[in-house]
């Protein structure tokens, strides 16, 4: 079986677009509007400016695999470089999902431990599509 390159792109940006659905859900499930107004002023304002900054590149990431999959997928060196740099990115993610972040004291029902799973589906499999993608010979 050989995967088209253009497609593999394209479910990608979807997962994408669920990353972000979920990083607005994670308001909700850990409460975290009520821990912010605990903050001063300047560590609330870092942290939202982080969280909105974070949210832009994994939009733009999704938008960039959907809408460039035809240039991602020829090869190019710029094709290459942007690949791997998405690998290394959600490789990062992965290793904070596994070993700094601990969600399960907000893993309160059912569809908060499926989320959470599924978005540790999505951080596993990220970095071997860009990686496969920056590997491949086109």
């Amino acid at each position: 079986m050989n995967p088209n390159p253009e497609t593999v792109l394209k479910l990608a940006a979807l997962t994408h677009a669920g990353l972000a659905a979920a990083g607005l859900m994670m308001w909700k499930a850990s409460g975290l509007r009520a821990e912010l107004k605990k903050l001063a002023p300047f560590p609330r304002r870092l942290f939202c400016t982080y969280y909105v900054f974070i949210a832009l590149c994994v939009v733009g990431f999704g938008l960039g695999s959907w809408l460039l999959a035809p240039e991602l997928a020829a090869g190019t060196t710029l094709a290459r470089a942007v690949c791997w740099f998405l690998t290394a990115f959600w490789t990062i993610r992965l290793v904070a999902a596994a070993f700094v972040f601990d969600v399960r004291p907000y893993l309160t029902n059912g569809w908060w431990r499926l989320g959470y799973h599924a978005t540790n589906v999505v951080f596993s499999a990220l970095p071997f599509v860009y990686a496969w993608l920056a590997l491949r010979v086109a």
